[in-house]
């Protein structure tokens, strides 16, 4: 995937010229740049572009996060959960029927699931044992439902409670969890590569993360603990198409402040289209069978784990791939282009290019 089956000039240390590849590419059709990996993409050079488009991105999802919030569920917050067997049940009707029961006001009552799955479920503050059994008496005489053996009962009825402790430690398990994950990644990286490509890939997971909670901000789907084990498995898969990338630009740049014809930033962009056909295609594998599994979930077996943990690996995985290809190697580009080595190597870089133009312009 690395080498392009259309020849260009070398130099004597074997790097192709700029120049030349940019005159193949324009000859290359996208789809033939894509594939063969030529560095046909300008993807490092116009990193600003993607800046911008990252930072309007992360603004909206940050102010959805802190003005909106989330939609946590009752292993967060705390709560009692009813779920009722819905042939014949009117989520507004049976939210009336528990408010009245118990005299707490019903968060939310919704229709999930589909055929003889689908159920009302009916989420509320913390009820004790006895509002409980009120609650779903008043709904057994209210609807009747019927159990897996298909007699009237309200055993029919499922309910589960969480307290608020109860949700409080769940939430700062998860927040631990969190840290401990990040801090043995940056750990990980900064040993495996170096500062720089540490930094770049926790920016970039950081914004997956960031990225991930605004869109449940924004849409309003519920925060399950199956949504925290989600996320942090989206973070790992960000991090090794991250680590594939910066480990091809290690690759390309061992040695490079030895040879004076591509800066650091053209071989990192050289990199970045080397793993682009890699990246898009684990992309594209890892997404259809959670496309999969978000259709199942939902529509056959209704709100739950599967759901939970489906939507944020949707979410995640497709972030993560951008976040690796337009965000990752470009923020390393920016970060190694302030050192006084790199520095002083594009200077070289420019003085070789400079005068190998006027030694051309002289044979002319």
């Amino acid at each position: 995937m690395s080498t392009s089956a259309t020849s260009v000039d070398t130099g004597s240390d074997g790097t192709a010229n700029p120049a030349d590849s940019a005159a193949v590419a324009k000859k290359e059709s996208w789809l033939t740049r894509l594939y063969t990996g030529t560095g046909g993409f300008p993807i490092v050079q116009k990193r600003k572009i993607y800046y911008i488009i990252a930072l309007l991105i992360f603004l909206v999802c940050m102010a959805s996060i802190v003005f909106r919030g989330f939609t946590l569920g009752i292993d967060f917050e705390g709560g009692t959960k009813l779920a009722v067997p819905a042939p014949g049940v009117d989520p507004a009707v049976a939210a009336q029927v528990v408010g009245d029961a118990t005299g707490e006001e019903v968060a939310q009552s919704q229709l999930v699931g589909s055929g003889s799955a689908q159920q009302v479920e009916i989420q509320m503050p913390f009820l004790d044992t006895q509002q409980i059994t009120d609650a779903k008496n008043a709904l057994f005489e209210q609807f009747h439902p019927v159990n897996a053996q298909g007699d009237e009962s309200p055993n029919a009825i499922g309910d589960s409670n969480r307290s608020e402790s109860w949700g409080s430690s769940v939430t700062k398990k998860a927040v631990i969890a969190l840290i401990v994950f990040v801090a043995v990644v940056f750990v990980y990286i900064m040993i495996r590569f170096e500062w720089a490509m540490s930094l770049a890939a926790m920016v970039s997971m950081l914004y997956v993360l960031v990225f991930t909670a605004g869109i449940y901000s924004i849409v309003g789907w519920e925060v399950s603990p199956a949504t925290v084990i989600g996320l942090l498995t989206i973070l790992s898969f960000a991090l090794y198409d991250t680590v594939v990338v910066f480990d091809k630009v290690q690759e390309n740049t061992t040695g490079h402040r030895h040879r004076k014809r591509n800066t650091y930033a053209e071989e990192a962009n050289l990199a970045v289209n080397q793993t682009l056909m890699r990246s898009i295609n684990t992309t594209v594998i890892s997404l259809l069978p959670l496309a999969a599994l978000v259709v199942i979930a939902v529509v056959i077996l209704g709100v739950g784990t599967l759901r939970d943990l489906a939507l944020v690996q949707v979410v995640g995985i497709f972030t993560g791939t951008l976040s690796s290809i337009f965000l990752a190697t470009p923020l390393l580009v920016d970060i190694k282009s302030r050192t006084p080595a790199i520095k002083k190597h594009n200077a070289e870089v420019a003085a070789f290019r400079k005068n190998r133009a006027d030694r051309a312009a002289a044979a002319q």
